[in-house]
C-alpha cells in the first residue's frame, strides 16, 4: 500500500470514529434527557392526547390523596407517578404545569412490592439502569449522589440525593412493603408515590407521614386484589367516578 493509500485509510478510518462518537453523544444525550421527551407540544405523542394523565397532576393541587386505578400498559407508573415525582425532586416543572408545586427541595419516598421490584421498575425509571445511572427521568446533571441499600439485593439504592433548582437537595429513598409497616415509620415526606397497590397499614402509615408537611401521596396500580381495604379508601360505593381519569380520597 502506498503512503497515499495508507493516508487515505487512515483519514477514513478517523472520520468513521468520529461519526460513532457523534452517534454516541447524541444518544448520550437523548438518554440523558428521556423526561423532556415527555408530553410534547406537537406531533403524534403530543400533550393532549394524554387526557386522563394531565387531569391526575391537575388534581394534585386541591387533593393530598390521588389514586391512578388503571391496567398494565397505560403508562401509569413512568409517564404519570415517575414523571409528576421527578418535578418535585428537581423543581423544574414544565411550563403547562397545573399541579402541585413545591417550591423548595423536598423529602421524598418511593416504594413497591418487594425490593427486587422496586430496583427493577421504580430505581431504573427515576435513575436509570443501574449501569447507566443518569438516564433515567431524573437528568444526570441533577443527581448528586447514590447510597447503595445494604442487604442481599444487588444494584439495590437506598437513597439518593437529587439538586433542586430552588437550592439544596432533595433526598429520594426506596422502599419495599415487604419492609413491613414499622420501616415506614419516622421522618416526615412532602412526596409519597406508592407504585403497586400497598397493605392497608402501610399506606395509613403513609398518610401520616404527609400530614406535618401538607405533603402529597400517589398510589398508581393495577387493582389485582379486586376491591381490596385501600381501594375503598377510594371508591366507598364500589364505583369508579363518571371522568374514569384518576381517583382522589375526598
Amino acid at each position: 500500500m502506498s503512503k497515499k493509500e495508507a493516508a487515505k485509510k487512515k483519514r477514513l478510518e478517523e472520520i468513521e470514529a468520529e461519526l460513532f462518537k457523534h452517534l454516541e453523544d447524541e444518544e448520550r444525550e437523548r438518554a440523558e434527557n428521556l423526561l423532556q421527551n415527555l408530553y410534547p407540544d406537537e406531533g403524534p405523542l403530543r400533550r393532549e392526547l394524554y387526557r386522563p394523565h394531565l387531569a391526575f397532576f391537575k388534581a394534585g393541587k386541591i387533593h393530598r390523596e390521588r389514586l391512578v386505578l388503571a391496567g398494565n400498559r397505560t403508562g401509569k407508573s413512568l409517564g404519570i407517578g415517575g414523571y409528576e415525582t421527578t418535578h418535585h425532586l428537581t423543581g423544574r416543572y414544565p411550563d403547562w404545569w397545573e399541579g402541585r408545586k413545591f417550591n423548595h427541595p423536598i423529602d421524598c419516598m418511593v416504594a413497591g412490592d418487594t425490593g427486587t421490584t422496586v430496583r427493577d421498575i421504580n430505581q431504573t425509571i427515576l435513575l436509570g439502569p443501574p449501569t447507566a445511572i443518569g438516564t433515567g427521568l431524573i437528568p444526570r446533571k441533577d443527581i448528586i449522589k447514590t447510597r447503595p441499600k445494604a442487604g442481599g439485593i444487588p444494584d439495590a439504592i437506598e437513597s439518593a440525593y437529587i439538586r433542586n433548582i430552588y437550592g439544596g437537595t432533595s433526598i429520594l429513598t426506596f422502599k419495599s412493603y415487604a419492609e413491613g409497616r414499622v420501616s415506614f415509620q419516622g421522618t416526615a415526606k412532602h412526596v409519597i408515590w406508592l407504585d403497586e397497590e400497598p397493605p392497608l397499614n402501610i399506606y395509613g402509615e403513609c398518610i401520616l407521614r404527609t400530614m406535618t408537611t401538607d405533603g402529597i401521596v400517589m398510589a398508581t396500580f393495577t387493582p389485582l386484589s379486586g376491591m381490596s381495604e385501600v381501594v375503598m379508601q377510594f371508591l366507598p360505593n364500589g364505583k369508579l367516578p363518571d371522568h374514569g381519569s384518576y381517583i382522589v380520597n375526598e
